[in-house]
């Protein structure tokens, strides 16, 4: 898909969304904005993860204005992988791109991406200057080295919460069985394995203003490890 002729992409733009009322009205508004100047049919589907602030309100106040944003509910906190995985099931269009709802991504990076959407490959982002501290981004590295070395499979940026990928690409690997963080490696290994291209672009990458990030937190890292030892079994009964 060239630049030119992307005003006609048919996409669906996914949001997880955990305790994000700071951040969620902008990130949905930059994203209405960007797919009305771009996208001849769009929705944007935001999936609120059991928040216990006002995230789920926000969303559906804005919803109830523009029947385009749309609201998925998880009662209770499932996991980013879960909620990633109800957005996307949730998806209508033929494109799905996923997006963090923090505001540390921009939109408008898309141009970066779009041109090489097509139905046989997946564009993946890549924090271009990542805008973590010193231990996260050595996490993220360390992560990044743990899923090469069990699944064979190196990205550049294997979290990045930027990428666009064919709705028939998900269809074709479903299910992606991680609640957690393994999600976007385990869609992307079952990927690779259907032969699916990757193309990787860079993205902007900004500090987070507010909330606080989870990623780091234990019970995460340790639920990532216990995902990819079944994965890795799965994988092996095949």
């Amino acid at each position: 898909m060239n630049k030119e002729t992307k005003s006609g992409i048919s996409i669906s733009a996914v949001l997880p969304a955990h305790n994000e009322e700071g951040n969620i009205a902008t990130t949905v508004a930059g994203c209405v904005s960007y797919l009305e100047e771009n996208s001849s049919d769009y929705e944007v589907i935001v999936v609120n993860d059991g928040s216990r602030d006002r995230t789920r309100e926000i969303v559906e106040e804005i919803s109830s204005a523009n029947p385009k944003v749309v609201l998925v509910n998880h009662e209770v906190n499932r996991g980013y992988g879960s909620a990633l995985r109800s957005g996307f099931d949730r998806a209508s269009k033929e494109y799905i791109f996923f997006m963090d709802s923090d505001g540390q991504f921009d939109i408008n990076d898309l141009d970066r991406l779009l041109p090489d959407a097509s139905p046989d490959t997946v564009v993946i982002g890549y924090r271009e200057d990542r805008a973590d501290s010193i231990i996260r981004s050595l996490n993220a590295w360390l992560y990044g080295m743990y899923i090469y070395i069990v699944f064979g499979l190196r990205v550049k940026d294997m979290d990045c919460a930027f990428k666009v990928i064919p709705n028939a690409a998900y269809r074709a690997v479903r299910p992606i069985k991680s609640e957690g963080a393994l999600f976007s490696a385990e869609f992307l290994i079952k990927l690779k394995r259907k032969g699916f291209t990757f193309i990787q672009m860079p993205v902007r990458h900004f500090p987070r203003v507010f909330g606080s990030q989870t990623g780091a937190n234990i019970s995460v890292i340790i639920k990532m490890f216990r995902e990819s030892w079944k994965l890795r079994d799965e994988f092996r009964e095949k």
